[in-house]
């Protein structure tokens, strides 16, 4: 006779429900310890192989200490094809994120700036846009109906009091598929968003000077850059003029290009400012060519450039070639090449004195940075200062030729067939990075009477500091109209329309010199792309549709059928 009381094991049932009842109390004591420890306890975890939901220390830093709301505004809201669509859940995740360690002082909303059905005041929206630094870009999209565009601005508006900076999310490059181009956005989100917040949030803003009276730019041929500089800095123009405190105060200088000699108390005066800390850009021409001198003749002779400065750098690690480069990637420009009746007619050749280069280096502050355009450019050798840390940013491409000053600067030599032997130099360096405690130009050098000098305050061995070196003037130069003297973005190719990288690539100099936090550094993030077969997929699609959605219930009923027969068996009398 079997007891119905009492289990197949010998347990009573009210010893199981206890041991349920007191799994339950367990259950809910550890959610609600875990639930309670979580107020206390910040973490989050990131299960991605390349860990792109992981923020950089540097930029949890920064905005785990804001001081108040920071407030972004992502126009990027609407339908969008699923290439579009990534970039705009990347900025929304990217966003989470921040705000998770911002302590409440980080907020955003995505706004759709062609929802407005009337014509005209969507059109006005737009120009605001445009004026406020959101460039908009045409998307096509293709589908079995065919092809569609619409306009949209890729970008946001980052708020802090009354202080606003425009960051565009979509970072253009040449050459690259929208796939690539859309990772590599994505990539350096983080940075480009951090950078804005940085710089918006910073209210006593860094003074960077243009050094003038050795034949440097003049402010209109640099204005396009100094007026982007000056979204984040305070941007001024000072001449040395033998002035002990001309650089007080300064905390980055640009030498954009020199054409005649320094005096050695204004090397001296920047020298001290070096060893004080001081920042400087560099950007020198190694020869004296120059497109003017081509104008009214079809060759001319480029000579050394030599301004006084050779054993400044050379003491500091680097050296600026009295050299010309020849790269068989380069920029066209026209040239007359036949005449039909009495009109010369013109087509756009290379001008391989005018290099293409695009950016190879994993270093932060160059990485995925367009196409930059060069005009006759030198090369730079790295030099003795065991104790500086030298960094090639940019080369040439594997097709190039160096050529001593004097050289003759032909425009015939476009006419003729380039002989590839004649190219025989690869990746000659154009743009070197230095890091350390530079040594004084002036060590051993000068007497005791100035060392000695408190007002002079001189020092042989000089701080940890940073100085970048372009062996090319013009990278930073911007065209200028002569009729009206009208400026021109930099790196706008007047000839064909391009817009090169040159104005990001100074930027991130800049910036990268003042990047003591090391937020530059999460440039250097890569993303692993992973791209679906669209062959496989369009000829595959139904079947992977059929996979996708009965598989998961056919599990689901396999589960079920035996956890039922397994129940069955073992509550069976």
């Amino acid at each position: 006779m079997v007891k119905a009381e009492t289990h197949k094991e010998g347990r009573p049932p009210g010893s199981r429900k206890q041991q349920n009842l007191t799994k339950l109390v367990l259950l809910i004591s550890i959610l609600v310890s875990v639930n309670i420890l979580s107020g206390f306890v910040f973490t989050r975890f990131d299960l991605t192989s390349d860990k792109r939901f992981t923020l950089d220390p540097s930029t949890i830093k920064v905005v785990s200490s804001l001081k108040d709301v920071v407030y972004v505004r992502v126009y990027l809201e609407g339908d969008f094809p699923p290439a579009f669509k990534r970039l705009q859940n990347a900025t929304r995740e990217m966003l989470d994120e921040l705000r998770a360690y911002s302590n409440g002082n980080l907020e955003y909303e995505f706004i759709n700036p062609s929802a407005n059905p009337d014509d005209a005041e969507r059109k006005k929206i737009y120009q605001q846009l445009a004026a406020q630094g959101i460039q908009p870009t045409n998307l096509t999209a293709r589908n079995k109906e065919g092809t569609s565009e619409q306009v949209v601005f890729p970008g946001a508006m980052i708020t802090y009091l009354s202080q606003e900076m425009p960051v565009m999310l979509l970072q253009d490059q040449s050459g690259v598929g929208t796939e690539q181009m859309l990772n590599n956005s994505i990539q350096s989100m983080e940075y480009n968003i951090m950078n804005a917040i940085r710089k918006v949030t910073n209210l006593l803003p860094q003074r960077v000077a243009f050094i003038e009276g050795h034949g440097e730019w003049e402010e209109n041929q640099v204005a396009d850059i100094t007026r982007e500089l000056k979204t984040s800095y305070l941007v001024e123009r000072v001449k040395i003029d033998e002035k002990l405190g001309a650089l007080k105060g300064i905390h980055a200088v640009i030498i954009a290009g020199s054409d005649s000699l320094w005096s050695e108390k204004d090397k001296f005066i920047l020298d001290q400012y070096i060893m004080n800390g001081g920042k400087v850009l560099w950007l020198l021409d190694g020869t004296t060519a120059t497109m003017d001198s081509l104008q009214y003749a079809p060759e001319t002779i480029a000579l050394a450039n030599d301004v006084n400065l050779e054993d400044m750098l050379f003491r500091y690690g680097v050296r600026v070639n009295y050299n010309l480069l020849m790269d068989l990637q380069s920029a066209p420009i026209p040239v007359v090449t036949g005449v039909v009746g009495n009109r010369p007619q013109q087509s756009l050749l290379p001008w391989y004195y005018f290099p293409v280069i695009v950016p190879s280096s994993t270093h932060p502050l160059v990485k995925n940075l367009n196409a930059l355009k060069f005009e006759f450019v030198s090369s730079l050798d790295t030099v003795g200062n065991a104790g500086i840390k030298k960094t090639v940013l940019l080369s040439t491409s594997k097709y190039s030729r160096e050529m001593n000053a004097p050289v003759r600067v032909d425009l015939d030599i476009m006419r003729r067939e380039p002989d590839v032997n004649d190219f025989n130099k690869s990746e000659l360096p154009v743009a070197v990075l230095l890091e350390g405690a530079f040594v004084s130009n002036y060590r051993n050098r000068v007497s005791p009477l100035i060392s000695q000098d408190s007002a002079i305050g001189f020092r042989s061995q000089g701080d940890t500091t940073r100085m970048i070196v372009i062996g090319d003037a013009d990278v930073i130069r911007n065209n200028v109209r002569k009729s009206d003297g009208a400026i021109a973005p930099l790196g706008l190719d007047r000839y064909t329309g391009t817009v090169y990288g040159n104005k990001a690539l100074i930027m991130n100099c800049v910036d990268y010199l003042f990047d003591d936090s090391g937020l530059m550094n999460v440039r250097a993030k890569e993303f692993k792309l992973l791209l679906l077969d669209k062959t496989r997929l369009d000829t595959e699609l139904l079947k992977w549709q059929l996979i996708n959605t009965i598989v998961p219930v056919l599990l689901v009923l396999i589960f079920a059928v035996i956890k039922f027969i397994m129940r069955k068996r073992k509550y069976a009398i």
